[in-house]
Order: structure tokens, then C-alpha cells, then sequence
């Protein structure tokens, strides 16, 4: 396996990353500012009222796009594998 291949490997499974962990981070931040405006708004700063909404909108976020993200991942796993049979 030449340095290129390893380069290009590890590139993709950065954006695999990214595109995986993206969708939830953005849904947690929008709910986080949502949160944050409402506490600023009425002043009341309680801390478990920011955590809470944002971890149920996290979970509820992975729960949805479970079935896309195990899609991507089994898509790149089958790329590595093609890519170790052809190099074997």
C-alpha cells in the first residue's frame, strides 16, 4: 500500500467523521442557543435546564439518523475491504 492510498484512506475517514458527527453537533448547538436565549429572556439560570433539552435533542438526533450513519460506515467499511482484497 503506497503513501497516497493510506493519505486518501485517512482523508475519508476524517470526512466519515465529520459527516457523522456533524448533523448532531449542529442540532445540540441550535437547541443550546434556543436554551440559552430562553434563560436570558426569563433569567432564570438554572443548569440542569440547559443540559437536559440539549442531551434529549442530542440522543433524539442519533436515535433519527442511526439508519444513515450505520449506512455510511457499512459503505466505508466495504471501500476498506475492496481496497484490502485488490491489494492482497
Amino acid at each position: 500500500m503506497e503513501d497516497q492510498e493510506v493519505i486518501d484512506i485517512t482523508r475519508e475517514a476524517l470526512m466519515l467523521v465529520l459527516q457523522i458527527g456533524a448533523p448532531v453537533m449542529i442540532i445540540g448547538l441550535i437547541v443550546g442557543v434556543i436554551i440559552a436565549l430562553i434563560q436570558a429572556l426569563t433569567q432564570i439560570q438554572e443548569m440542569t435546564l440547559s443540559f437536559v433539552p440539549k442531551i434529549m435533542a442530542i440522543f433524539f438526533s442519533i436515535f433519527l439518523f442511526f439508519p444513515v450513519f450505520a449506512q455510511m460506515m457499512s459503505d466505508f467499511t466495504q471501500m476498506i475491504a475492496d481496497r484490502i482484497v485488490a491489494f492482497g
